[in-house]
């Protein structure tokens, strides 16, 4: 008897090998993550090769739904990538009405995959909670309505992903709804009517800046208050007096060297007599280099400060994107020394981020120094570019805003007129374009 080979399933098997040959080591990798005290291999394909340990192991690995997550039926692993912050908090404005309170917020900004695709509310009339929630849509902004007048009630603002989990909380911040107070005037004459008197509006602000640092609010471009936060960081402040109608506020922060942070703005709207509060700004980390120019393979400093016991995220523009971790000192001091070799030559940036107690706050703005064959010690810039109307020496859509605030309007501040001819026009934004930094 002969025995015939089965011809198809060799070439299958040949095709196969040979796909696997020319492709495999070209799509199939592993991705490192790597600490002073581990290493952790997670492979994209994985060929019944496992991870184990005294404790778990780990069998096969699921194609990620975002970056550093995979699941399965029966587990989720989330680890490697996101050892340092994803998504920003939002910053809560609350303000109290007849039996509701009208809630804002920034936005979240997702970062490595991550993205807010809705928001829910969490009320109680605990501080602290237990909060109930009410789920929203990708919205910034939401009233409460059904409330006690004089009760105060606290909210945070809970960040969801693509798939509802959350991913970031805000601060707690607080309103007591009052009931409406009915305005009558005398008519003159001996009537015995009392007129009520309706004062402005109040907005409290409040957050996280450096320890012992100056703090500097800005209503509409101009300067209103100052203030100094505390040895934890934590600052607040309030503007009253306010006239009924929408302000555009500004909040920066200096540090013990003088570098300010940059600028975090948000749009308030207010009528007379209402308290707003807004908290949970968490201000930028400052951020600098020592060099200018730095001979590749020598380290750079990179250095700033934030809030204490803080945890620092450094992100260094490449090629592909280079992240460090770092913690703040008991001053909110951090200092990275990083090793250059990794660069190629040329123009790289730097910028810095901090979360603690489940805070999170958006990147510093970027520190830039050129990778060559010298060493250059920086020289720190103390003219304001022109341009630079919320005072944080940069050029960008924050002055923007304040700009396009005075347009037309009668009476600008000096720093948005310009070319200083009484108005704020497309003459005072072509020179605002012209200096810009981004």
């Amino acid at each position: 008897m002969h025995y015939k080979k089965p011809q198809n399933q060799f070439r299958f098997c040949f095709a196969l090998i040979l796909c696997i040959l020319l492709f495999g080591a070209k799509f199939a990798h592993a991705d490192v993550s790597t600490s002073t005290s581990y290493t952790m291999l997670d492979p994209v394909l994985n060929a019944g090769g496992y991870g184990s340990s005294t404790s778990f192991k780990l069998s096969g690995v699921i194609s990620g739904v975002a970056i550093g997550t995979s699941t399965s039926l029966s587990f989720g692993n989330s680890a490697g990538f996101l050892y340092f912050p994803f998504a920003s908090t939002p910053v809560v404005s609350a303000t109290a009405g007849s039996s509701q309170v009208a809630l804002s917020w920034t936005a979240s900004t997702g970062y490595l995959g991550w993205t807010a695709s809705g928001y829910n509310i969490g009320r109680s009339t605990s501080s602290g909670g237990p909060y109930s929630y009410t789920s929203l849509g990708n919205v910034t902004s939401s009233t409460v309505t059904g409330l006690t007048n004089a009760t105060t009630y606290y909210f945070v603002i809970v960040v969801k992903d693509a798939f509802g989990n959350p991913i970031a909380t805000s601060s707690q911040v607080s309103a007591t709804p009052v009931a409406a107070v009915t305005t009558t005037t005398s008519s003159g004459g001996g009537g015995g009517f009392i007129p009520t008197v309706t004062t402005g509006a109040k907005i409290n602000i409040s957050g996280r800046a450096y320890p012992m640092s100056q703090v500097t609010v800005l209503k509409d471009g101009q300067v209103i208050v100052k203030t100094v936060a505390g040895p934890d960081a934590k600052f607040s402040t309030s503007l009253t007096g306010l006239s009924t109608g929408s302000y555009s506020i500004a909040v920066y922060g200096e540090d013990s060297k003088g570098n300010r942070s940059t600028s975090f703005s948000f749009p308030v709207t207010v009528s007379s007599g209402t308290e707003t509060n807004i908290g949970g700004i968490f201000l930028a980390p400052t951020i600098d280099v020592d060099k200018s120019e730095v001979r590749r393979g020598d380290d750079i400093v990179i250095f700033g400060q934030s809030s204490p016991e803080s945890n620092i995220v450094v992100s260094v523009n490449s090629e592909q994107e280079i992240f460090s971790s770092v913690k703040s000192d008991n001053i909110g001091a951090y200092l990275l020394n990083f090793d250059t070799s990794v660069l190629d030559l040329g123009s790289h940036s730097a910028k810095s981020k901090a979360s603690i107690a489940g805070e999170i706050s958006p990147f510093s703005q970027l520190a830039s120094f050129i990778v060559g064959t010298k060493n250059i010690v920086a020289v720190k810039e103390k003219i304001p570019p022109k341009g630079d109307l919320s005072g944080d020496n940069r050029v960008n859509l924050v002055d923007f805003s304040i700009a396009a605030y005075w347009y037309r309007r009668p009476s600008p501040p000096a720093r948005a007129d310009l070319n200083s001819d009484g108005k704020v026009d497309l003459r005072d934004f072509s020179i605002l374009a012209f200096n810009w930094t981004g």
